[in-house]
């Protein structure tokens, strides 16, 4: 059940916890690569079921029947839509994670939940942009620059009122983010502050970075 001011009367929530990715940009499924005495994905999951009355775990199709959870597809949104079918209908409340997300906390589920309970469809945790960003072309030229002030970078957990992430994945569109697809919808979505150490394991240099937090190193 989640604790503290996680509970909220009258909301069943429930989290998917994607984990079915291959790696590729890593070269192989970093979900499974050690941090400490855990797998990332192993940090990822604990968070959750802390936060959440349910976790539904999304595993490659080789390893899902053992790890207990469910055989992801071929793209993440697919994976995603997988989970969904195991969530059980009486949620109103459905976050998604990235198990590729070790460093997510009690406080970062807690904003995205409060956000839909106070009556967003969709609520997403990020941080401002420190770079400047560009616009490019299939040639690699320019288009345009972004303020900056306007761009932030999102993160997981992200939080939905349980019909409407279930009424965007029914037409079976593929986005990067579960957002891209409520936005879609027409549901609003709003932007929570996030955390700079709630970091996605993409890299090598990722890993070591995220070891060397969890042994307490700088």
């Amino acid at each position: 059940m989640p604790t503290g001011e996680l509970r909220r009367p009258g909301e069943v929530i429930w989290t998917v916890v994607v984990a079915a990715g291959s790696g590729t940009r890593f070269g192989g499924p970093k979900q499974f690569e050690m941090m400490g005495d855990r797998r990332v994905m192993d940090w990822a999951v604990a968070i959750a079921r802390e936060a959440s009355d349910g976790v539904v775990v999304v595993l490659p199709p080789d390893v899902a029947e053992k790890e207990g959870g469910v055989a992801g597809g071929a793209t993440r949104s697919e994976s995603v839509r997988k989970g969904l079918a195991a969530v059980p209908k009486n949620a109103t409340i459905i976050c998604v994670h990235d198990a590729a997300r070790p460093f997510a906390n009690e406080d970062d589920f807690a904003r995205v939940i409060e956000a839909v309970v106070d009556g967003a469809d969709g609520a997403v945790p990020a941080i401002p942009v420190a770079d400047t960003i560009k616009v490019v072309d299939d040639t690699g030229q320019v288009v345009r620059t972004p303020a900056r002030g306007s761009l932030r970078a999102v993160q997981t957990p992200q939080a939905f009122r349980a019909e409407m992430l279930r009424r965007a994945h029914a037409s079976n569109g593929e986005g990067t983010d579960d957002a891209a697809l409520v936005e879609t919808e027409g549901g609003k979505v709003v932007v929570v502050d996030g955390d700079v150490l709630n970091r996605k394991i993409t890299t090598r240099d990722d890993l070591e970075w995220a070891r060397a937090q969890q042994r307490g190193e700088q």
